[in-house]
């Protein structure tokens, strides 16, 4: 009797730790606030923008499918469009559709880099509502491929600097315009801006790229809407399962075809996830985040040491974006098998995209597919890039960032985050420890879901907002 006691007692214990832990776990006092009202030509930014989309920049990975005049009608607009730009700024154009600007301040010991990509990816024309390059402007919305992904982005920084140039204002700070025409396809355009600036001697004190938004109901418990700021994203890997059998008629098949023992390892890898792994980018987003959910939230946020294995079940068996945060992802995409309905292929392969967890690595994430599939069948990696490093938050760069952040969508909660996707961005690793990826949109669901879909398209107020971010970020470099 006297162990139940004590067992009660022990239980009892650890309830009011974990109450009294999650009704500590409030947010903390905001060091960013709503900033001054900034002034700008909403209409210019829109129509500058609709120019832009009006170019059929798609980049194909196969380039003789590339349309060079459309990307060259679009530089060519750019001095029509961001006239201010041009008279102030000096302009370089790299190989491969890299187009870097550079606005003197008054040092130079420290200068940012804003970046954004103008290739498009391919489209559907058929199934669009409206024509994706005709730049069509209904009820307060702009339709076009690249509307959101990232032509806005483009504008956002063109049209910020031809604005506070117009008002006579010099930054404290260089600032850099870096714009490639083949992020779509892993193009090496950023490569050779990052390439010019190490040959330049220049380190950046802040590089800003596309990645998270401000958007509402990603995270569980919290309504207000959550302004993310990727500070790392995941590494990607794309592996390629392989089984050789001497083929055959399919009318004597022996016990284990090709595709049979492809079709195990694929049920064999996705019953067996990746470790779940926090990473400082995942813990800081829930400490902030969770610290504004439902009491029901708090009481796991605040208490990981205890719940993690609940937290882990529940993001196994959700999947999704939550799910792509906490480990390295595997997502099954292609196959391949006999050229014929009636005869055993001698060569079968099937193809995995990994997203790689910062705690893993491209070599890590090979041995344990290699191990599960077993010997009978081949794992080779092909294209590949490592998880990026994690940038430093809590410091005057990412001040900045947040600051502007919590300016242009006052109410919003700032956090940092780990991007699941690739940007331009990457290449940066070795120049600066700085890097934050942040789409300055305010993005619904349904928005963010027509980036690289059908319908893409973009809120008229959401192309000011970009502009206005843009113009509090250069005011505080």
């Amino acid at each position: 009797m006297l162990v139940v006691y004590i067992l009660l007692a022990a239980l009892l214990a650890l309830a009011a730790v974990v109450v009294v832990r999650a009704s500590a776990f409030r947010p903390q006092a905001e060091s960013c606030s709503a900033g001054d009202p900034v002034e700008l030509d909403g209409d210019g930014a829109v129509a500058a923008l609709r120019e832009l989309v009006r170019c059929r920049t798609v980049s194909y990975y196969d380039s003789s499918l590339e349309d060079d005049g459309e990307f060259k009608k679009l530089i060519d607009l750019l001095p029509k469009l961001y006239p201010n730009v041009f008279s102030s700024c000096s302009y370089t154009e790299l190989p491969d559709r890299a187009l870097l600007f550079c606005w003197p301040g008054r040092r130079h010991d420290s200068p940012s880099v804003m970046m954004a990509h103008y290739d498009v990816v391919p489209t559907n024309d058929s199934a669009w509502e409206k024509p994706p390059f005709e730049g069509i402007i209904q009820d307060g919305v702009l339709w076009g491929r690249g509307a959101l992904d990232t032509k806005v982005t483009l504008n956002g920084v063109l049209f910020a600097a031809n604005t506070l140039i117009g008002e006579g204002f010099v930054p404290e700070q260089d600032i850099y315009f870096a714009f490639s025409g083949g992020e779509e396809v892993n193009g090496p355009g950023a490569k050779n801006i990052v390439k010019w600036f190490f040959d330049c001697g220049i380190k950046p004190a802040l590089v800003v790229d596309e990645g998270g938004a401000v958007v509402e109901g990603v995270f569980p418990g919290v309504s207000a809407p959550c302004g993310l700021i990727g500070i790392a994203e995941k590494g990607m890997m794309n592996a390629t399962f392989t089984v050789r059998s001497e083929g055959g008629h399919a009318s004597a098949p022996l016990p284990r075809t090709p595709i049979g023992e492809l079709s195990r390892v694929c049920c064999a890898v996705e019953k067996k996830p990746f470790a779940m792994h926090i990473t400082k980018p995942v813990a800081e987003m829930f400490d902030r985040l969770g610290r504004h959910s439902s009491f029901a939230y708090r009481l796991i946020f605040a208490n990981l040491w205890l719940f993690g294995g609940l937290l882990d079940a529940i993001c196994k068996k959700s999947g999704g974006e939550l799910n792509a945060l906490v480990r390295t992802t595997v997502a099954f995409t292609q196959a391949s098998g006999s050229a014929a309905p009636n005869v055993i292929p001698p060569y079968a392969s099937m193809v995995a995209n990994l997203r790689l967890n910062p705690e893993d690595s491209v070599e890590s994430a090979r041995s344990r597919l290699q191990q599960i599939a077993g010997e009978q069948v081949e794992v080779t990696v092909g294209s590949c890039e490592e998880p990026s490093p994690i940038s430093e938050t809590g410091c005057e760069a990412w001040d900045r960032v947040a600051s502007a952040v919590a300016g242009t969508w006052p109410g919003c909660i700032v956090a940092p985050y780990l991007m699941v996707q690739c940007s331009d961005s990457r290449h940066y690793r070795d120049l600066s420890n700085h890097v934050y990826r942040f789409s300055a949109m305010d993005l619904t669901a349904e928005e963010r879901h027509s980036i690289h879909g059908n319908n893409e398209r973009i809120r008229l107020e959401t192309v000011k907002k970009a502009v206005e971010f843009y113009i509090r970020l250069m005011k505080l470099s």
